[in-house]
């Protein structure tokens, strides 16, 4: 099969569809086209790839002009005309909160698998959690680098020193990146709260940090009661395939004290936090009711030496699979097979379907 990998064109997207080391391993029975310079921002070279076996092509359209392609981020309005029917795309899409691109995967017939609704059985999402991990452990490093006066934040230092109180981390839901975000809270010497609606996952949470972090079902009420009070408010909600709910109105952002920051992880599902809006990594916070907001959809973009490679851990064995055998693998494979958002123009999965019935 002929794979294609095109140069990322979000803004500040440094990451790649696949490393060298996964062309080589996908160069002993496929072609691989790369599009010159589309690793240089993750530290691989043209030259890298030509010995892993890729071609280099020159041109977006000839990455973009083969059977499978694989990228990182979704298309944006500018890659559009690239789509075609016979295109099987697999990258991150989330298509819930994207009218426009969901209508231009619809009329090109293209067929696309998304990253974040490949399933496993046990409700685990393997494409999506080595980024979650990253934004996760990001989400709180940007929050402590923007709570600086510098940065139009508070000035609170999140750990403290002896004498003066720990910065407070709110953090709304204890999944992956809210798991990750409280780890890295509390090696700061934060306090660090996570609200959750999964009584399991709490219990869960509790075996894992103890005492180290406060616990709450979560509520309006509850909600309402520790966000004023948070120095740094992380979103960290999924639902798959599904927008995020809007868990903090406006009218509670302004009840939070001037110069406190939110960091949505949950952005490009469209956000938990109702002020909140997609950013970029060139202009990634604005000030809303008095609050600093960081909305930047691709964070794990930021690290992309390390997102790259962690994202083609998980990604290869099912870029593999759809090499070897196309859209027969999704008979193979029930996971991969939940990844199918849409198919030659039609809307396949369910969470997407809803959405856009």
């Amino acid at each position: 099969m002929e794979i294609g990998v095109p140069k990322e064109t979000k803004n500040q997207e440094f990451r790649v569809g696949l490393s060298p080391s996964s062309v080589q391993a996908l160069s002993r029975n496929h072609l691989v086209f790369v599009e010159t310079q589309a690793g240089i921002g993750s530290g691989f070279t043209d030259e890298e790839y030509q010995k892993a076996g890729a071609k280099i092509v020159s041109s977006a359209a000839a990455a973009w002009d083969r059977e499978l392609v694989i990228k990182v981020k979704e298309p944006l309005p500018s890659e559009y005309q690239y789509l075609h029917p016979k295109l099987l795309l697999f990258t991150y899409l989330h298509l819930a909160a994207d009218r426009d691109l969901t209508q231009a995967l619809i009329e090109s017939k293209s067929t696309a698998i998304a990253y974040e609704t490949v399933e496993l059985d046990d409700g685990s999402l393997p494409l999506l959690t080595p980024m979650s991990i990253i934004a996760g452990r990001l989400s709180v490093q940007f929050g402590a680098r923007y709570l600086e006066k510098q940065q139009r934040g508070r000035g609170v230092l999140l750990g403290g020193v002896p004498g003066v109180s720990p910065g407070n981390v709110v953090i709304l839901g204890g999944g992956v990146v809210g798991t990750e975000a409280a780890k890295i809270a509390i090696g700061m010497g934060a306090k660090v709260q996570i609200i959750d609606i999964n009584v399991d996952r709490l219990r869960y949470l509790e075996n894992l940090f103890g005492s180290r972090v406060e616990l709450l079902y979560s509520s309006s009420a509850t909600i309402g009661t520790v966000v004023p009070n948070a120095d740094l408010l992380i979103g960290a909600v999924l639902v798959v395939g599904k927008k995020a709910p809007v868990l903090v109105p406006r009218s509670l952002v302004a009840q939070m004290r001037p110069g406190s920051v939110i960091v949505d992880v949950a952005v490009d599902q469209g956000g938990c936090i109702e002020t909140l809006r997609p950013t970029s990594h060139s202009e990634p916070t604005y000030i809303e009711e008095g609050i600093v907001h960081f909305g930047v959809p691709n964070m794990p973009g930021a690290v992309p030496w390390t997102a790259t490679q962690a994202l083609n851990n998980s990604t290869l064995p099912y870029v593999m699979q759809l090499a070897n055998y196309g859209l027969s693998a999704l008979a193979k494979d029930p996971a991969l097979n939940k990844g199918l958002n849409i198919k030659e123009g039609e809307i396949i999965h369910p969470a997407v379907k809803d959405i856009f019935s």
